[in-house]
């Protein structure tokens, strides 16, 4: 069957898919930004360790990060039991779940930008803005936080396109419900078994423009940036 247009279900999955991004994104920014601040200042002897586990789902397949996050928020997981003892439910195949295991596999792309950011702006400024006898709060929202500006805005960028094109965590972790956990990367994958790909298309041709309009952005933009920054 030779489908040429989009059908509710594609214009469903758009939507979660966007909505699955916005709201991750908005989770790795809390997340990112303090654990990127420890990870360019701190000296323990951990930090390593700490790092290596951040980055860890660069090199992971995503359906091997998508089955122990299943595992672990599962009925007999130690998550799933937790939730349920807190009568929230279980996670696997909820888009609550889905949001779980985007944090988790975008984290890298977030955390990695900011650390650079931080890093770049050295001890100079804030040692000045302790002279003027700002507190440690003050030196960081006024001082670090608008020189840091452009890591920023690459990690926002680079985390909600990643999710944007998530395929192996959000199928292990949410399948292929309508309208609840399909996003548009398994959308297009139902369309290609079905050899629907007139719709198949749309959605990939859609998702090229996306990343190729991303890219642009972060180039251009964040290359101003970085430019005024310094």
């Amino acid at each position: 069957m030779m489908e040429t247009g989009l059908n509710s279900d594609d214009l469903q999955a758009v939507w979660l898919t966007l909505k699955l991004a916005s709201v991750s994104t908005l989770l790795l920014l809390f997340i990112a930004t303090p654990l990127a601040w420890w990870l360019a200042h701190s000296n323990r002897w951990y930090k390593g360790m700490v790092a290596a586990t951040v980055a860890l789902p660069l090199v992971i397949p995503p359906t091997v990060l998508g089955f122990y996050l299943l595992l672990l928020m599962g009925p007999h997981g130690v998550v799933g039991e937790l939730t349920s003892a807190l009568n929230l439910g279980r996670l696997p195949f909820t888009f609550y779940g889905l949001v779980v295991g985007s944090v988790l596999f975008s984290l890298p792309f977030a955390v990695q930008p900011i650390q650079n950011a931080f890093e770049a702006i050295g001890k100079r400024p804030l040692e000045v803005a302790a002279t003027l006898r700002a507190s440690v709060w003050d030196r960081f929202v006024s001082v670090a936080l608008p020189l840091a500006r452009p890591g920023f805005l690459t990690a926002i960028i680079l985390a909600f396109a990643h999710t944007v094109g998530e395929f192996g965590v959000v199928l292990m972790l949410g399948g292929n419900i309508p309208g609840e956990t399909r996003v548009l990367s398994v959308a297009i994958y139902n369309h290609v078994e079905a050899m629907e790909y007139g719709a198949a298309h749309w959605l990939a041709g859609g998702m090229v423009l996306f990343s190729f309009i991303v890219l642009l952005s972060l180039y251009l933009v964040g290359g101003k940036l970085w430019r005024g920054a310094r």
